[in-house]
């Protein structure tokens, strides 16, 4: 929407008045009215009371050019009354025109992809086949080195984790097949035992 250069209306004055009892008391309104009456007896009044401002428009634009010749910053009551020709906006376009979508990316989500945008692909995972083979080569207690160490990392080992079967639950026969080492013992898990009942404890 483009605004243009606002012009003067030459049938209409406004009327910047600082007595409120213009706008209050009817006597008043008689008295202010009859001013302008007397250069056009068609003139009508619009009164803006928060704006302390009053439109008066004539059916003829001489008349008021005479009456704001005349009665521009006279006294009216006590109070200095001051008259202006009314401005007329002109609007360009005739209808309200959206904003250019300049800055539309801002809003999340967006309402439309971006000219150029595509679907972007997931990428594809990276499995480590190397180490895949060398663990299904391992046997229970077996590790295997990733990284060597360093001066300043340590070294990366995997080791492969033995069944349950075989930890303290394995038969007399499947310990003399297997090598003649220590296996750790299974920890038992100890329950917490729950505290006396106290009759004199409240609960």
């Amino acid at each position: 929407m483009h605004i243009k250069t606002t012009k003067c209306n030459r049938f209409c004055l406004v009327a910047s008045v600082t007595n409120p009892e213009v706008f209050s008391r009817p006597e008043a309104q008689a008295g202010f009215e009859a001013l302008f009456r007397s250069f056009d007896p068609e003139v009508q009044f619009q009164y803006f009371r928060s704006f302390r401002r009053v439109r008066i428009s004539f059916s003829d634009a001489l008349a008021a050019a005479e009456a704001r010749l005349r009665l521009n910053k006279t006294d009216f009551n006590g109070k200095e009354m001051r008259l202006y020709f009314a401005q007329s906006v002109h609007i360009g376009s005739p209808r309200l025109e959206p904003p250019k979508p300049d800055k539309q990316f801002l809003i999340s989500p967006p309402a439309s992809p971006p000219v150029g945008w595509e679907q972007s692909k997931d990428a594809m995972p990276v499995i480590n086949y190397d180490l895949l083979c060398a663990i299904s080569k391992l046997g229970p207690g077996d590790k295997y080195e990733l990284h060597t160490a360093t001066p300043t990392t340590p070294s990366v080992v995997v080791h492969v984790c033995e069944d349950e079967g075989e930890v303290g639950d394995s038969s007399p026969l499947e310990d003399s097949d297997q090598d003649d080492k220590p296996r750790p013992m299974r920890p038992k898990i100890i329950q917490t035992r729950r505290p006396d009942y106290r009759s004199d404890v409240k609960q």
